[in-house]
């Protein structure tokens, strides 16, 4: 537990004081219509939408899950989310402009635009349940877990009491501001979000009991995890960490922030863009950022806590009062923290308190308008006017967030929730990524596939909780079965069952296609891909060397860079 000068606790409150200022400020107009509530009317630019979604993406848990795979597997462990840059650079450069032509409210519309029948009304009304609550609450409750781990070293404070708190003030702006409010705090929030991790890991790498970054880099604990790629030597880590992320995970699963084909709360952006241009721009700035511009931050902070704290015991003596189920490697982050002085220590829980209320309130209003849109108004009141709409989105935020908090106390790390989330997904993501382009995918194959994907995962996890469990298979083959059986499921389901009826179908290409082939420019598009995938590699990996001092890797890499940008952006009239 650190101790709050006054500074420290100015500095917060007046961080609550501007958010809810913000979501009083906007309320009136949000709450106009649904419309206004979930997407702004629709008349956002890319950079707003762009920083919001890194914003939401920079969670509580997020620093925790980074030194976890740091401490764990070195500077290399991070391909497991590195390798879904791939996933965002397809939905830059083939889905944004799509969804945001379709002019729906959620992405959960399109099941009525693209299929037909009973079957696609049920589709839409499940996964809205699905995905809203069940989905939602899950990912909100790892944010919830992290939240209280940095509020019971830094602060003291027990679970309840740190989540008890977070959830009122979230929960208050997050009602009444709608996705504006989200948006505008999200702006704030990262801000002061990159500022504090910058100058705390700085001020931590000149730390007496680190040295200097040189020191950090030579310690014994430090030096032989510092590769960027895994060691090829190393069957485990090269299958775990490099090939099972690029042959499978990054097509085959659907993952909050990194849906195949585009999806949830980064949709609901794209949906809320000014044009088409405006919802690719801001995609591509989000996968730039989010991969590139705002990692390494973390990845220094986790590395120099294996020098303070080499091992988990050593975590544990430092702070005897956290409870035994926060244990682990990612509180190491926090732990981290503890040595920051008076004013910067503000800064970064301010950081981290932004981190975790820009991920909660984006999830809250996101599933929310899921609720409103695609269950209640879809199917238990049709007639309902704007206010009972915007008076259900509100209810069902405050009932989202207490629900995640009470989930939160079944789990024990963010790494756990992220394999949990992946399990979930696996399987699905090649019938998002070919729904917009093969016209033999049905609702049936959409059913198929999440109903086979989550009885998988539940099996895997449940069997995982048991004392004894039936069989024991490693991680990676766990995602290997679910994405075989789910992906062979739903094609199979596919050809079973009848097709979507051809004027559907007509009706759905001309909406998103116009009297364009849906395959125009496609050759620019799989260049605009690779190119843009090159590009953030490059400078993620070009920082790096910078900072390793390893000058010529690095200005060359820069060089790299560059020169796919700028082919990119002589080739982005041919794409957007």
């Amino acid at each position: 537990m650190v101790k709050l000068s006054g500074l420290d606790i100015g500095i917060i409150i007046a961080f609550f004081v501007i958010s809810l200022v913000v979501g009083l400020w906007v309320s009136k107009q949000s709450g106009k219509s649904s419309e206004a509530f979930f997407l702004s009317g629709r008349n956002m630019p890319w950079w707003l939408l762009g920083v919001s979604m890194v914003a939401t993406t920079f969670a509580a848990d997020t620093p925790g899950l980074v030194t976890e795979l740091v401490r764990q597997n070195g500077v290399s462990g991070n391909w497991v989310w590195w390798a879904f840059l791939l996933t965002g650079m397809l939905t830059v450069f083939f889905y944004a402009k799509l969804w945001r032509k379709s002019g729906i409210t959620t992405d959960l519309e399109f099941y009525e635009l693209r299929y037909s029948g009973k079957a696609a009304s049920f589709l839409r009304g499940f996964r809205a349940i699905y995905l809203g609550v069940i989905f939602n609450i899950i990912t909100m409750a790892g944010v919830c877990l992290a939240g209280a781990k940095i509020a019971t070293i830094l602060l003291g404070l027990s679970q309840e009491v740190a989540l008890f708190y977070a959830s009122i003030i979230v929960v208050i702006y997050s009602s009444l501001g709608g996705l504006k409010g989200v948006l505008i705090t999200d702006f704030i929030q990262f801000v002061i979000a990159m500022v504090g991790s910058i100058w705390a890991t700085i001020y931590i790498v000149d730390l007496p009991e680190i040295g200097s970054m040189d020191a950090l880099l030579t310690h014994a604990n430090v030096s032989g995890k510092l590769n960027m790629l895994p060691d090829f030597s190393n069957s485990e880590a090269l299958i775990t960490l490099f090939i099972i992320p690029f042959a499978v995970q990054w097509w085959s699963t659907w993952y909050p922030g990194a849906e195949p084909g585009g999806g949830g709360y980064i949709a609901q952006r794209m949906l809320a863009a000014k044009n088409e241009k405006h919802a690719t721009w801001a995609t591509l700035f989000f996968n730039f950022a989010h991969y590139a511009l705002r990692p390494w931050p973390w990845i220094i902070v986790g590395l120099a806590s294996l020098v303070v704290f080499p091992n988990l015991e050593s975590i544990n003596a430092a702070f005897p009062n956290l409870n035994p189920e926060m244990q682990g490697d990612d509180v190491a982050y926090a732990a981290m923290m503890t040595y920051l002085p008076a004013g910067l220590i503000g800064i970064v829980l301010t950081s981290l308190i932004a981190a975790f209320m820009s991920t909660i309130s984006t999830q809250l209003n996101w599933g929310s308008s899921y609720i409103v849109n695609d269950f209640y108004n879809r199917f238990i009141n049709k007639q309902a006017s704007e206010k009972q709409k915007v008076f259900v989105g509100r209810l069902s935020t405050v009932l989202l967030m207490l629900c995640a908090a009470l989930f939160s106390f079944q789990i024990k790390s963010a790494k756990d929730v992220f394999d949990l989330l992946l399990q979930v997904g696996a399987g699905t993501g090649l019938l998002f990524i070919m729904r917009w382009f093969w016209n033999r995918i049905n609702p049936y194959s959409e059913i198929a596939a999440m109903l086979i994907s989550f009885t998988v995962a539940i099996v895997f996890f449940v069997n995982g909780k048991l004392a004894s469990p039936w069989f024991e298979i490693a991680g990676y083959w766990q995602l290997i079965i679910g994405v075989c059986v789910t992906t062979i499921g739903w094609v199979f389901v596919t050809y079973l069952t009848s097709q979507t009826n051809q004027d559907t179908i007509a009706r759905f290409e001309a909406v998103v296609y116009g009297k364009e082939s849906k395959f125009k420019n496609f050759g620019f598009k799989i260049a605009a891909f690779v190119l843009g995938i090159i590009a953030t590699y490059s400078f993620l990996f070009a920082t790096g060397y910078f900072i390793y001092g390893e000058l010529l890797k690095a200005v060359l890499l820069s060089f790299t860079a560059l020169f796919c940008s700028a082919i990119l952006i002589k080739f982005w009239k041919k794409i957007v």
